[in-house]
């Protein structure tokens, strides 16, 4: 394989085989897989801006039995900690999420054994009837897997019942490597791969907007996140013509402070700022049928995810109102609406405040700079 070849087969959005990619990441001068991730997003999204979110990551449970080995958020049943928000504890967060400009809540929570569809049925529609205007970007493939199982349902009427109830959008949680001999060791109370696979693929089929994770730095080997890749990429081509389907892409690095995985197995998060750079920009390359590339300035940092922006992403994120479940496994970055604009504008972009559906947002009229205690 020559590298000028698979440059060429990227520049012009053909889909390259997992041993292509290969390739290209362990052989691709990291300056010439920039530049070439770098011109298709410009084809890709050429207006030029990147693009940021402001929303909050609400937890609806702390209560999991799915037992991750990366999770430190997680408390079993019956736990002193364990906890069920309550709907005065929403009230209060999306009163000071609208105050700060937000119109979202990331809504997710663990498995908990005793709730089932009815509670988030009732929830969604409460939180609605509340505060119309907010958007339910919300559980994730995992808890719609774990829901069907105590319902004893389908994805699909699982899936009907939330968005009827106000889910507007489906994350790409729970992805961590799309691999099995991978979930085994670091997720095995949460569903395999191929439901995941199936789950994201029927919501497409119901037109609910979804994204695309994974979580590398761990116990996966490079073909593995190739796999991965490539799984993310057939589901996204069988989506209805009509569907969004995946509209985002975000890789994240495991983030190892406290957790199982390092204190039992001794793993630890190796991921250097280049080997991350690398990743965002072959992401653009293998998923030419997905639209945005995201940054994970939550655990790579400000200055990685700046240049990430000339490798192939197009997306800054959200600045995260609040988040419990990766900065509880050391994930210590923190932006603020101003801070994270003058972070996009350094990097030479123009910032552009958008929805989940990435649609632009005008900024808000009035809109406080929240106080980071978390």
């Amino acid at each position: 394989m020559h590298l000028d070849d698979l440059y060429a087969k990227a520049l012009n959005f053909e889909m390259l085989s997992i041993e292509e990619g290969m390739h290209l990441f362990e052989h691709a001068p990291l300056t010439e897989l920039m530049f070439v991730a770098n011109e298709l997003r410009k084809k890709q999204v050429p207006h030029g801006k990147v693009t940021w979110q402001i929303d909050r990551n609400v937890n609806t449970t702390n209560v999991c039995i799915a037992n991750c080995k990366f999770c430190n958020f997680f408390r079993i049943p019956g736990h002193a900690d364990a906890y069920i928000t309550d709907i005065d504890t929403y009230k209060k967060k999306i009163d000071e999420t609208i105050r700060w400009g937000g119109d979202q809540l990331l809504l997710q929570g663990g498995h908990h054994p005793n709730l089932g569809l009815q509670f988030y049925v009732d929830l969604f529609k409460q939180l609605k009837s509340l505060y119309p205007t907010i958007k339910l970007h919300t559980l994730g493939p995992p808890e719609v897997a774990h829901i069907t199982k105590l319902e004893k349902s389908t994805h699909r009427e699982v899936l009907t019942a939330l968005k009827e109830a106000g889910m507007d959008s489906l994350p790409g949680a729970g992805a961590e490597i799309l691999v099995d001999r991978v979930r085994r060791l670091i997720s095995k109370g949460k569903c395999g791969s191929q439901e995941w696979l199936d789950i994201m693929h029927e919501a497409h089929k119901l037109n609910i907007t979804t994204s695309g994770t994974m979580m590398f730095g761990h116990v996966e080997t490079i073909r593995e996140r190739f796999e991965h890749l490539m799984k993310i990429r057939e589901v996204q081509a069988k989506k209805p013509a009509e569907a969004k389907g995946f509209l985002a892409f975000i890789p994240w690095t495991f983030q190892d402070v406290d957790t199982l995985l390092t204190k039992i197995r001794g793993v630890h998060n190796l991921t250097t700022p280049d080997e991350y750079i690398r990743m965002i920009a072959i992401s653009r390359i293998m998923l030419p049928n997905v639209k945005n590339i995201q940054a994970s300035w939550l655990t790579v940092g400000k200055q990685t995810a700046q240049i990430c922006l000339h490798s192939g992403a197009n997306d800054f994120g959200s600045i995260m109102l609040e988040e419990n479940v990766v900065s509880a496994a050391g994930a210590p970055h923190r932006f603020t609406f101003k801070s994270m604009q003058q972070a996009i504008k350094e990097a030479g972009f123009e910032p552009q405040l958008r929805n989940q559906q990435y649609e632009w947002r005008q900024m808000p009229a009035q809109i406080e700079e929240q106080v980071i205690d978390y």
